[in-house]
C-alpha cells in the first residue's frame, strides 16, 4: 500500500513538474515574441509551412466532415420530421465546434510533428549549440517565429475550414438531398451569428499557439538520438491533440455557458 501512494505522488510530482516547465516554456516564447530582434525571414517561412501548404488538408478534412453532417443530421432528423434544420445544424456544428477542432487536430499532426522533429534533430546534430555560439538565442530565432505564425494564421486556416465544410454541407443538401440552393444559403446566413463566428476565430489562434507551444517544447527538450527524435514527436503531438481537446472545452464554456 505504501509502494501504490508512493507511486502516486512521484507521478504526481512528475506531472507538476512538467506543468511547471512547460508554463516557463510558454511564459518565454511570449517574451521573445514581442522584444527585438525579430527574425522577418523565419517569420514568412513558418507562415508558408504553416499556413499555406496546411491548405490541401484542412480543406479536404472540412469537405468531408460538412457532407457527411449534412448527412447525418438528415437521417437522424428524419426520426422526427425535422429534415429541414440540416443547413442550420450543419452551419453552427461546423462554425462552432467542428471547424476548429478539426483544424486543430489537423495543424497538431502535420505542424506540431513537423515542428518537434526538426527542432529535436537541430538538437541531436548539435545545431542548436551552433546557434549559442553564434550568439543566437535559439528561442527567439526558433520558437518564436513558429509560434506567432502559427498563432496569427490558423484563425485564417479555421475560416477556410469553416467556409469549406459548410460548401460540403451544401453540395450535398442541395444535389443528394434534395434541398433548394437559395433556401439553404439564406438559412445558413440566417441562423449564423457574430458569436459564433468569432469563438471559431477565437478558437483557431489558441490552438495554433498550442499546436507550435507543444511542437517547440518537446523539440527543445528531446533526449539525444534518433529514439529521442521520436519519442518527442509522438509526445508532442499527444499533447498538442489533448490540450487542443481541453481548451476548445474551456473556451466553449467561456463563450456559450448559460
Amino acid at each position: 500500500m505504501t509502494r501504490f501512494f508512493a507511486l502516486i505522488g512521484a507521478a504526481s510530482f512528475s506531472a507538476l513538474a512538467f506543468l511547471g516547465r512547460l508554463s516557463f516554456f510558454a511564459f518565454d516564447s511570449l517574451r521573445h515574441i514581442v522584444t527585438p530582434p525579430f527574425y522577418g525571414r523565419a517569420f514568412g517561412t513558418a507562415l508558408i509551412q504553416i499556413g499555406f501548404l496546411s491548405l490541401p488538408v484542412v480543406g479536404l478534412t472540412a469537405l468531408f466532415t460538412g457532407g457527411a453532417l449534412a448527412l447525418q443530421i438528415y437521417a437522424g432528423g428524419a426520426r422526427f420530421s425535422a429534415e429541414a434544420a440540416v443547413p442550420q445544424i450543419v452551419a453552427i456544428g461546423m462554425v462552432r465546434e467542428l471547424g476548429p477542432v478539426l483544424v486543430g487536430l489537423m495543424v497538431a499532426a502535420r505542424v506540431t510533428s513537423s515542428i518537434a522533429a526538426e527542432i529535436a534533430t537541430m538538437k541531436v546534430t548539435e545545431q542548436i549549440d551552433a546557434l549559442i555560439t553564434l550568439s543566437t538565442n535559439p528561442m527567439k530565432y526558433l520558437t518564436a517565429p513558429r509560434v506567432l505564425a502559427a498563432t496569427l494564421v490558423t484563425p485564417f486556416l479555421v475560416a477556410v475550414g469553416d467556409t469549406i465544410g459548410i460548401m460540403g454541407g451544401y453540395i450535398i443538401g442541395t444535389e443528394r438531398l434534395g434541398f433548394a440552393s437559395a433556401a439553404y444559403l439564406q438559412n445558413t446566413v440566417d441562423f449564423l451569428e457574430a458569436k459564433d463566428i468569432a469563438s471559431s476565430l477565437v478558437k483557431g489562434a489558441v490552438f495554433g499557439f498550442i499546436a507550435a507551444l507543444m511542437g517547440c517544447f518537446f523539440g527543445m527538450n528531446s533526449d539525444r538520438g534518433a529514439m529521442g527524435v521520436g519519442r518527442a514527436t509522438k509526445s508532442a503531438v499527444v499533447a498538442a491533440s489533448v490540450l487542443i481537446l481541453a481548451a476548445n472545452f474551456v473556451l466553449t464554456e467561456a463563450f456559450f455557458s448559460a
